[in-house]
Protein backbone atom coordinates (compact mmCIF):
# COMPACT_ATOMS: atom_id res chain seq x y z
CA UNK A 1 0.00 0.00 0.00
CA UNK A 2 1.44 3.42 -0.96
CA UNK A 3 1.84 6.01 1.73
CA UNK A 4 1.15 9.69 1.30
CA UNK A 5 3.83 12.32 1.81
CA UNK A 6 2.22 13.30 5.13
CA UNK A 7 2.59 9.77 6.44
CA UNK A 8 6.20 9.59 5.29
CA UNK A 9 7.20 12.86 6.96
CA UNK A 10 5.06 13.63 10.04
CA UNK A 11 7.15 16.77 10.66
CA UNK A 12 6.35 18.31 7.32
CA UNK A 13 4.91 21.80 7.48
CA UNK A 14 1.14 22.00 7.02
CA UNK A 15 0.01 23.17 3.59
CA UNK A 16 -0.04 26.94 3.19
CA UNK A 17 -3.42 28.64 3.21
CA UNK A 18 -4.46 29.71 -0.28
CA UNK A 19 -4.55 33.47 -0.89
CA UNK A 20 -7.93 34.28 -2.29
CA UNK A 21 -7.67 38.00 -2.89
CA UNK A 22 -4.81 39.91 -4.41
CA UNK A 23 -3.73 42.65 -2.03
CA UNK A 24 -3.61 46.00 -3.78
CA UNK A 25 -0.95 48.58 -3.14
CA UNK A 26 -3.20 51.17 -1.53
CA UNK A 27 -0.64 53.98 -1.65
CA UNK A 28 -1.18 54.36 -5.39
CA UNK A 29 -4.97 54.72 -5.17
CA UNK A 30 -6.91 57.91 -4.70
CA UNK A 31 -9.83 58.33 -2.30
CA UNK A 32 -12.45 57.67 -4.97
CA UNK A 33 -10.60 54.55 -6.12
CA UNK A 34 -10.37 53.31 -2.52
CA UNK A 35 -14.10 53.82 -2.07
CA UNK A 36 -14.75 51.92 -5.31
CA UNK A 37 -12.49 49.12 -4.08
CA UNK A 38 -14.41 48.96 -0.80
CA UNK A 39 -17.63 48.67 -2.83
CA UNK A 40 -16.15 45.76 -4.79
CA UNK A 41 -15.10 44.04 -1.57
CA UNK A 42 -18.54 44.55 -0.03
CA UNK A 43 -20.16 43.06 -3.13
CA UNK A 44 -17.87 40.03 -2.88
CA UNK A 45 -18.65 39.66 0.84
CA UNK A 46 -22.39 39.77 0.05
CA UNK A 47 -21.94 37.11 -2.64
CA UNK A 48 -20.03 34.83 -0.27
CA UNK A 49 -22.55 35.34 2.55
CA UNK A 50 -25.40 34.45 0.17
CA UNK A 51 -23.60 31.24 -0.76
CA UNK A 52 -23.05 30.41 2.91
CA UNK A 53 -26.79 30.87 3.54
CA UNK A 54 -27.61 28.62 0.59
CA UNK A 55 -25.23 25.92 1.82
CA UNK A 56 -26.53 26.17 5.38
CA UNK A 57 -30.04 25.64 4.03
CA UNK A 58 -28.91 22.51 2.23
CA UNK A 59 -27.12 21.25 5.33
CA UNK A 60 -30.17 21.92 7.53
CA UNK A 61 -32.39 20.04 5.10
CA UNK A 62 -29.96 17.09 5.03
CA UNK A 63 -29.65 17.10 8.82
CA UNK A 64 -33.45 17.07 9.17
CA UNK A 65 -33.75 14.24 6.65
CA UNK A 66 -31.11 12.07 8.32
CA UNK A 67 -31.94 12.99 11.92
CA UNK A 68 -32.36 9.98 14.12
CA UNK A 69 -35.06 9.85 16.78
Amino acid sequence: MARSDDEENPWAAPPRKRVRLEKLVLDTLGIDELREYIGELRAEIARVEADIERKQGHRSAADAFFRRS
